[in-house]
């Protein structure tokens, strides 16, 4: 065996053993109680401002500090730009620092989280749960009682005052 020949092999050898992690870190974990919405991406793109669909539907970034939502600190509740699915309740919003609205929970059950390797280091993305719109990223350096940050993208949230 030659040299290119034993590295092939053990190449292939690492890609046969990591295969089953690799598909595991990328899993989608999901939760079948919220019924999806499917819509076309024209559909989506009527519905939604530009800025919305970038990030919404191609998983972009808004510019930090660009959103009022960073400041807001009413009571209410965090809901989903594509389809109004309430993701989070103002008692759990904190002011991060980081120039997005930030969160230390989720409203249970819907948003869906997968791992996102665009930055070359594994991150958590989340997703709506109900519409499948990206809303941002959740991090492991907030405050307790969870210990997470999660990181919205103002513009993917619209806020509905409490009544």
């Amino acid at each position: 065996m030659n040299r290119r020949d034993f590295l092939r092999a053990g190449l292939a050898a690492g890609v046969v053993l990591a295969m089953p992690r690799l598909l595991q870190a990328g899993e989608k974990r999901s939760n079948r109680m919220i019924k999806r919405i499917e819509k076309s991406d024209a559909e989506w793109r009527k519905l939604l401002t530009p800025e919305q669909y970038e990030v919404l539907r191609n998983e972009g970034t808004e510019r930090a500090f660009s959103s009022p939502l960073n400041k807001q600190y009413d009571k209410g509740t965090y809901h989903c730009a594509g389809c109004d699915l309430p993701l989070f309740s103002s008692d759990t919003k904190f002011d991060s620092g980081t120039g997005w609205p930030s969160f230390y929970a989720p409203i249970e059950g819907h948003v869906e989280t997968k791992r996102d390797f665009r930055l070359v280091w594994p991150r958590t993305e989340y997703h709506c749960a109900r519409c499948g719109g990206h809303q941002g990223h959740v991090f492991n350096d907030g405050p307790q009682p969870t210990g997470q940050r999660w990181c919205n993208n103002g513009v993917a949230l619209r806020f509905e005052p409490a009544a």
